[in-house]
């Protein structure tokens, strides 16, 4: 059962944010510099992103196909169906953030790692993961303005204005300069993991910040908090329920199915804290919380479930549809990266 140590760093900043919030001239340098991170965020995504990958990936177009319907589509018909707890359960802002945390992206380095472990399909969960993540780029502000409206923290044109300047734009930059900037990149992978890791507590600090000044937290009771993560416990089973069985009623073999429930059960806690900063202003304390929660739910629950799919059974090869599998994903020893 692990406990991320990263979740730990984010609950320390929001702890920091509570007793020493930046005020003043203090909040408006933490403001722009948290603006700087997150551009510079997807700058590095851009420019780590092989999207020729992500593209060739189409290959195994119902595999990807269906990680996405599960990402984009699923996700948001759950979220949208929990409406129905405010406000019995849920406060609106709190919902607004559940939510949010259904449109965001999948992961991809937590997929890979558990559908590894699982003895699943690693190349599909590393296509799967790299294309949802560069669909998400477009697809989630879009869904926030479908679904959130004005009721997500004042999402209008200018919010509009501001996910196009500080993520697609850097994003696009890192692309084009991808080429000659890619191996720089990789050779200071650990270096720029802390940038990462550093730049995304400035924005935690920052809307929690924000968030205390305004008295926010005034909303939330150690009982909405409980249904939360009884809201969100029910959500994970659901996802992890539906990838499973749906994917074997459409036809996959083990490995596809574990890298389908793990790439399409899962969010992206680094690619949705920055767009969160980005889409609710002020209001992103509250809309973060949910997601910080489900992250370190969903690292829990797969780790037990992986284990437990790494002891199954080998299944009986299909010979015709190794060789379909082999042609798609073009790597005819494929069987022996895993």
């Amino acid at each position: 059962m692990p406990i991320d140590p990263y979740i730990v760093l984010l609950l320390g900043t929001v702890g920091l944010a509570a007793l020493l919030p930046a005020r003043g001239v203090g909040a408006d340098v933490a403001s722009g510099a948290s603006t700087a991170a997150i551009a510079f965020l997807f700058f590095l995504y851009g420019a780590r992103l092989s999207t020729r990958e992500a593209l060739d990936g189409l290959k195994h177009w119902r595999l990807h196909g269906t990680v996405l319907i599960c990402t984009f589509v699923v996700f948001p018909v759950l979220g949208l169906a929990a409406r129905g707890l405010v406000p019995s359960l849920l406060t609106q802002p709190l919902y607004q953030g559940l939510l949010f945390l259904t449109l965001v992206p999948s992961t991809i380095q937590s997929s890979i790692a558990f559908t590894s472990i699982a003895r699943g399909n690693v190349p599909a969960a590393i296509c799967a993961g790299s294309f949802s993540s560069l669909a998400g780029i477009l697809l989630t502000p879009l869904l926030a303005a479908a679904l959130l409206g004005n009721g997500g923290g004042g999402f209008s044109a200018d919010s509009l204005v501001k996910i196009v300047l500080q993520l697609l734009v850097p994003f696009l930059a890192g692309q084009l300069l991808r080429p000659w900037i890619s191996g720089f990149v990789t050779r200071h992978k650990k270096i720029l993991g802390f940038v990462d890791r550093g730049s995304i507590l400035l924005v935690v600090y920052t809307a929690f910040s924000e968030g205390m000044t305004r008295g926010i937290w005034h909303q939330v009771s150690v009982v909405r908090l409980a249904a939360l993560l009884a809201v969100e416990a029910v959500l994970l089973a659901v996802m992890l329920l539906l990838t499973w069985y749906g994917a074997r009623a459409l036809g996959f073999g083990r490995e596809d199915r574990i890298a389908i429930q793990f790439a399409g059960s899962k969010k992206s806690l680094a690619s949705g804290l920055p767009m969160a900063g980005v889409l609710f202003g002020a209001h992103a304390s509250l809309a973060v919380l949910p997601l910080m929660l489900f992250h370190q739910m969903q690292l829990m629950v797969c780790a037990v479930i992986a284990k437990r799919r790494a002891r199954d059974p080998e299944e009986t090869p299909d010979p015709a549809r190794e060789s379909a599998a082999d042609a798609v994903q073009g790597q005819p020893q494929h069987r022996a990266l895993r």
